[in-house]
């Protein structure tokens, strides 16, 4: 890659496994700002990006769903950069009359206050029923009992309010007792509500490639002061749409034709990933191009799937802050031999004539 084209890097930390760090409200999100200072681009999702009523809005972070991230890290859709999109938000019908109204007045504050484009919202025509489920490794995943209500009430503001991204609020089980929910607000164990959180923009996205997230509707949690810092910023309010609706109204669009705006998987010069979570779609499509793989260990999950499992060839680091220094490295062009103290000599090697 010549190197008048941008650097580009991705970070995945994939939702709903416990990681370490993003894991929680938006704890990512101080990584994911030290890599976008490194790079000329850094594409990441919403898992990284999501801070409930807190977030930041950089020019050079790309906010891209999960599903839509495989899709352009196998080269079968490319990222097309927007000034701004306008948002369609979808209610799910089970939201009671004050929950809908405390969000109706958090869409109002970010029209007013942050001026995003959010002109169309609809209520679905049948409740979504989300259902939280835990799989045997740990992980969080879950259902919706009417994914065709879902899919109408998407389609109707595409086509006739063209909107051209879709935030939804399903109303998720409030389970205030559960040591599940517990554990997440002290800053251990996993977050129930993601995986099913990944199932609702997943849909959206694989039906009508525009970029799409969630944000879970649910019922204001009692006071406890001693919550983890980790998990706080869930504690702030009545909702977590607005990181939501920033992220949504600069997302790129997804787009089948190359030209000279659009970036594509083989543009990307760097992956950054936890050690112990590179089994993902996105990770094994990067591995068989030309990108370097940076493989962080002190961000733990659920997990067990290691590059040395799937014979991947990485550079394994301790921490994000290492990983930095790699890929800053790798920007330059700087061997990462020539940064350690001792440097065999090349006549050591045997040769190959």
């Amino acid at each position: 890659m010549t190197n008048n084209k941008p650097y580009s890097t991705v970070l995945i930390i994939p939702t709903g496994i416990g990681a370490d760090i993003g894991g929680y409200a938006g704890d990512a999100l101080p990584i994911a700002r030290a890599i976008a200072q490194g790079c000329d681009r850094l594409i990441t999702h919403p898992n990284v990006m999501n801070g409930a009523n807190l977030y930041w809005s950089t020019d050079n972070i790309y906010y891209v769903e999960g599903y839509a991230l495989d899709q352009f890290a196998s080269a079968k859709w490319g990222l097309q950069p927007v000034r701004q999109n306008n948002i369609g938000i979808i209610f799910d019908q089970s939201i009671e009359t004050e929950l809908f109204y405390r969000h109706i007045q958090t869409i109002d504050a970010v029209r007013a206050t942050l001026g995003i484009e959010i002109n169309e919202y609809i209520i679905t025509d049948e409740p979504l029923g989300v259902e939280l489920r835990i799989a045997d490794s740990g992980a969080s995943w879950g259902t919706i009992k009417n994914p065709d209500s879902l899919l109408r009430a998407g389609e109707k503001l595409i086509k006739e309010r063209k909107v051209n991204a879709l935030a939804v609020i399903a109303r998720f089980p409030d389970d205030n007792d559960s040591q599940a929910l517990q554990n997440y607000r002290y800053g251990e164990g996993v977050d129930a509500l993601a995986g099913a959180e990944a199932v609702i923009s997943h849909l959206l996205v694989r039906e009508f490639q525009i970029p799409s997230a969630h944000a879970p509707a649910l019922s204001p949690l009692p006071l406890d002061i001693n919550i983890s810092p980790k998990a706080a910023a869930e504690e702030l309010g009545f909702t977590f749409l607005p990181c939501v609706l920033v992220g949504l109204s600069r997302a790129p669009q997804y787009t089948l034709t190359k030209d000279n705006y659009s970036f594509w998987a083989e543009d990307v010069n760097c992956l950054i990933v936890p050690a112990n979570a590179c089994g993902g779609s996105a990770t094994l499509s990067f591995s068989g191009l030309n990108t370097l793989i940076i493989a962080v260990k002190e961000n733990s999950t659920v997990l067990d799937v290691t590059p040395e499992k799937l014979g991947l060839n990485v550079v394994t680091v301790n921490s994000y802050l290492e990983a930095i220094g790699v890929m800053v490295a790798h920007r330059g062009g700087i061997s990462l031999q020539a940064l350690k103290p001792k440097i065999n000599s090349i006549f050591t090697k045997k040769s190959w004539v």
